[in-house]
């Protein structure tokens, strides 16, 4: 059974990119551009991860974060960043300072980088 990934980015070249990459690595992939738009469209249980950019109009990740964990508290959520520092601050004032590091990647992310920190984040095996 594939695991599915939903990439949240604002970026249409950034999801090109993760989609193509997650799809040759066996995963079957949903993409947003918009962030309002895709949690109109998100559903419970259909998701195994969000990726999901930090930095977007409208909605940006940490308020979508909330809104897609009070519609299913079981799907995973890997950020997205281009900071350097992984907006910090921001984590801090938004209340995430107590998330994992692990769970904010830098763009532009390296393949095997995403592909290595995804897979244990949905109990993947490596074979």
């Amino acid at each position: 059974m594939n695991k599915r990934v939903l990439i949240i980015d604002d970026e249409p070249d950034i999801i090109l990119t993760l989609r193509m990459a997650l799809e040759q690595n066996g995963f079957r992939t949903d993409s947003y551009s918009d962030s309002i738009l895709a949690y109109k469209n998100f559903r419970a249980g259909v998701y195994d991860l969000v990726l999901l950019d930090i930095k977007m109009p409208n909605v940006d990740g940490f308020q979508l974060y909330q809104k897609i964990k009070r519609t299913d508290s079981r799907v995973k959520i890997c950020f997205l960043t281009a900071s350097e520092f992984y907006d910090e601050e921001i984590r801090k004032e938004q209340g995430f300072d107590g998330f994992n590091k692990e769970l904010f990647l830098r763009k532009p992310v390296e393949i095997t980088c995403l592909i290595d920190t995804i897979r244990p984040l949905m109990d993947l095996t490596f074979n």
